[in-house]
Parts: C-alpha cells; sequence; structure tokens
C-alpha cells in the first residue's frame, strides 16, 4: 500500500479545483453557464432526447439547477421537453438546440477527445481505473457519514 503525505492530498485538490475552473473557464467563454454548458454536454453524450432524470443524475446538478437552466433553454427555443410515461420527461433537442451545441459543448467535447487520443492505450486506462477506484471507494466511505 502506498503511503502519501497531507501535500499529496493538497496537491490534488488543488488539480481537482483547477479542473473545474478550466472547465468553468470554458464555459464563460462559450458564453454559457456552467449549467446549461453540462446539460448541453451531457445531451450530447447521452444523445438529442435523453431522460431528464438521466440529465440530473450525470451531470452532477441539483433537481431546482437542471430545472431552472432547462426553462432558460426552452425559452431560448433550444430545447424541448416531451411527456414519457408518468410524470418523466424527455429532453429533445431543437434544430437550433443542435446548432448550438455543435457550436458549445462539442467543441468542450472535442478538446477533451484530442487531449485523450494524445495519450497510451496504457496511461488511459489507468488514469481511468483509478479514477473509479477513487470514486468507488469515496462513495463507499462518504455513505457511512
Amino acid at each position: 500500500m502506498a503511503t502519501y503525505s497531507s501535500k499529496q492530498l493538497k496537491h490534488y485538490n488543488n488539480l481537482v479545483s483547477e479542473i473545474e475552473l478550466t472547465y468553468h473557464e470554458a464555459s464563460k467563454k462559450l458564453g454559457v453557464s456552467d449549467s446549461v454548458c453540462k446539460i448541453l454536454y451531457t445531451l450530447c453524450n447521452g444523445g438529442e432526447e435523453y431522460p431528464l432524470s438521466k440529465i440530473c443524475k450525470e451531470s452532477g446538478l441539483s433537481k431546482q439547477t437542471v430545472n431552472s437552466a432547462l426553462r432558460q433553454l426552452e425559452n431560448e427555443n433550444l430545447i424541448k421537453l416531451k411527456a414519457a410515461d408518468g410524470k418523466s420527461k424527455i429532453v429533445c433537442l431543437t434544430e437550433k438546440g443542435k446548432v448550438y451545441v455543435k457550436n458549445n459543448a462539442l467543441r468542450i467535447i472535442s478538446i477533451e477527445n484530442e487531449i485523450f487520443a494524445s495519450w497510451s492505450e496504457k496511461e488511459l486506462s489507468e488514469y481511468l481505473s483509478l479514477t473509479e477506484k477513487f470514486l468507488t471507494e469515496l462513495k463507499e466511505k462518504t455513505a457511512a457519514l
């Protein structure tokens, strides 16, 4: 088992913060809020029609924040909501929304793909494996809080 120091934990926390700040700055440059960018990003990964419940879960945003951002996107005619079974809703990109996504969220995804493509298969696999391991253990250990 590896040993670590508080300096390493601080370094890790600084990296996480800088990554989040970089995404925030990218959203600002694209002229969208962080929440709108995360929702559009989630739609890009999920498909042009995606369940609202999955957007909440996969974006990491609260239901209230998602609903507020969706109202904004709906008012701008970028998305439409349609009923699914029961109370469920599906978020659908409009034609205008598809163009908007191309000029925003897909640009960020393209940058991420470029970065991952520059890594070796071993580096990418190791990074994803360790990140998943950290997340799994963090969930397990924080469940008891």
